[in-house]
C-alpha cells in the first residue's frame, strides 16, 4: 500500500479524499491522463513542471514537495544533469536550494556543472543562490588545489562582507589562505578587498604586508606586457594602490615622514609609457590623492599653517571632503586647533552617506568605519571645548554605530570617554547611554542581566 510520506501517496490521498478519478484530476491539472496514471503507478518519472501543476491543483504553495522530489525523482532515479540543473534553478527561485545542492554534491562528477551554475547565478546577481552552490563545491574540493576551489572561496568572501567587523574578520581568515591559488584575473582585485577590510579593522601591519605582495605581482605582470590582463582596473592601478596602501599604513601608525615617501612614488609615475585612456584616468586620480595627502600628513604632523590651503583644495573636490573632515578633526584634537569654521562650512558632509571617487565606489564597510571614528572625534572635539551636551551626543552616536558594525575598539573607546565625562551628562543623555549599554550587553556571548 502506498504511503502518504511520498509525493505519489499524497496525490493518491488527495484523489481519495475529494472523490476524484485520475481522468478528472488530469483535466484539472492539464496533465495527460495516461502520463498521470504512469506517474501514480511509479512507471514513469515526474517532471518538475508536472510537479508544479499538481502542487497548485492540490492547493499547496510552490515548492511544497521539493524536498521529497529531491529524494524520489532526482537521486533515486538515474542521474541526469539536465533534470537536476533545471531543478536547482527552480529551487533558487524559491530560495530552497541548500538541501538540493548538498545532495547533488554526493555525486562528485557534478562539481564542475554546479560551479558553472553558481557562476551563472553570480553574474545574474542571485548571490544567495550562488553562495549555496559555492559552499558545496568548496566543501567537496577542500583537499584539492584548484583555481575553481580558490574562486569559490573568493566569491564567498565577497558575499560575506558586510558592515559587521566581526564577520568581516572571519571572512578574511577563511579566504586569505586561498588568495595565492586565484587566477591573476581575480587575484589583484582580491588583494584590494583584503587591504580595504584589513584597514577598516585597524590591521595596519597586515595592510602593509598585503600591499607589498600586491604591488610586486602587479609590477611583474605590467613589465611582461605580452600577457593580456582583463581585471577590473588597469595594472597600473594596483601598482599605485599598493603605494597608497603603504602610505596609509604608515600614516595610521604615526610615521608621517615614511608615509610621505610613498606619496612621492605614486604622485608622478613617470615609468608608465604611453598611458591608455583608462591609465590616464587612474594616474589623474592618484595625483589628486597625492596632493591632498601631502597637506594631510603635514597637518597631522603639526604643521597647521597649511590647513587653509588644504580647505581650499578640497572645496572643489566633493569626493575628497568626507575623508578630509575625518582627518582634520583628528588633527584638531591632537593639536588643540579650532576648526569650527571648517565644520560649519562643510556641515552637510558630516552626515553618513556612501562615498565614491573617480575610479569606483568606496566599500561600505570602509566608509562606515571612518564615519564611526569621525563621530567619536567630533565628540572629543566638543568635549574639549566644554560643549558637553553636544560632545556626549556625538560620542553616543559613535557608540551606536560601533554597535552596528560590532567594533569592539569603537565601543570601548566611546564607553571610556562617556564615563570620563558622565558627571556632565544630562538625564536624557544618560538614559540613551543606558539603552545603548544594554545593546552592547546583547552582543556579548557573556551577556547577563543582574537579578533584582
Amino acid at each position: 500500500m502506498e504511503t502518504t510520506a511520498t509525493i505519489r501517496g499524497e496525490i493518491a490521498r488527495y484523489l481519495q479524499e475529494h472523490g476524484l478519478t485520475i481522468n478528472q484530476f488530469a483535466k484539472i491539472s492539464k496533465i495527460n491522463s495516461g502520463t498521470l496514471s504512469g506517474i501514480l503507478n511509479g512507471n514513469r518519472p515526474m517532471s518538475m513542471n508536472q510537479l508544479d501543476q499538481i502542487t497548485s491543483c492540490i492547493g499547496f504553495k510552490e515548492g511544497h514537495f521539493y524536498d521529497k522530489y529531491i529524494f524520489e525523482c532526482i537521486f533515486h532515479a538515474t542521474p541526469d544533469w539536465r533534470r537536476l540543473g533545471a531543478f536547482l534553478e527552480r529551487c533558487a527561485e524559491l530560495d530552497c536550494l541548500h538541501l538540493a545542492a548538498r545532495m547533488a554534491m554526493e555525486n562528485i562528477t557534478y562539481a564542475p556543472m554546479l560551479f558553472e551554475l553558481a557562476e551563472s547565478f553570480y553574474n545574474e546577481k542571485k548571490y544567495n543562490a550562488a553562495a549555496a552552490l559555492y559552499e558545496c563545491v568548496a566543501e567537496s574540493e577542500k583537499f584539492q588545489h584548484s583555481e575553481r576551489l580558490a574562486l569559490c572561496h573568493y566569491r564567498l568572501f565577497l558575499q560575506r562582507l558586510s558592515d559587521n567587523q566581526e564577520s568581516n574578520w572571519q571572512a578574511v581568515v577563511l579566504f586569505e589562505p586561498y588568495i595565492e591559488r586565484l587566477d591573476e584575473e581575480y587575484q589583484l582585485a582580491a588583494y584590494v578587498e583584503l587591504i580595504n577590510v584589513s584597514g577598516s579593522l585597524g590591521q595596519w601591519d597586515k595592510v602593509d604586508d598585503l600591499a607589498v605582495k600586491m604591488g610586486s605581482k602587479a609590477m611583474t605582470r605590467y613589465q611582461n606586457q605580452k600577457i593580456e590582463y582583463s581585471g577590473n582596473h588597469p595594472l597600473v592601478f594596483y601598482i599605485l594602490y599598493s603605494y597608497l596602501a603603504r602610505e596609509n599604513s604608515y600614516s595610521e601608525r604615526g610615521d608621517y615622514e615614511q608615509a610621505l615617501s610613498y606619496t612621492g612614488i605614486y604622485e608622478s609615475p613617470d615609468w608608465i609609457i604611453d598611458p591608455t585612456e583608462d591609465e590616464c584616468r587612474v594616474i589623474k586620480q592618484f595625483n589628486e590623492w597625492a596632493v591632498a595627502n601631502r597637506y594631510l600628513h603635514s597637518i597631522l604632523a603639526g604643521d597647521y599653517n597649511v590647513l587653509s590651503d588644504y580647505v581650499k583644495y578640497i572645496e572643489s573636490r566633493e569626493d575628497e571632503i568626507f575623508v578630509a573632515l575625518c582627518h582634520i578633526i583628528l588633527a584638531a584634537n591632537r593639536h588643540r586647533l579650532n576648526v569650527d569654521y571648517i565644520l560649519e562650512r562643510f556641515k552637510k558632509y558630516l552626515d553618513y552617506k556612501p562615498q565614491k571617487n573617480q575610479i569606483s565606489n568606496i566599500n561600505v564597510h570602509v566608509t562606515l568605519n571612518q564615519y564611526t571614528r569621525l563621530l567619536a572625534e567630533l565628540g572629543i572635539y566638543y568635549l574639549n571645548a566644554k560643549q558637553y551636551d553636544r560632545g556626549l551626543s556625538h560620542i553616543l552616536d559613535s557608540l551606536a554605530y560601533s554597535i552596528r558594525i560590532k567594533s569592539d575598539n569603537g565601543m570601548l573607546r566611546c564607553m571610556g570617554i562617556f564615563e570620563q565625562f558622565r558627571q556632565y551628562a544630562s538625564e536624557e543623555i544618560q538614559k540613551r547611554y543606558n539603552e545603548l549599554i544594554r545593546e552592547v550587553q546583547k552582543l556579548s556571548v557573556y551577556a547577563w542581566s543582574p537579578l533584582v
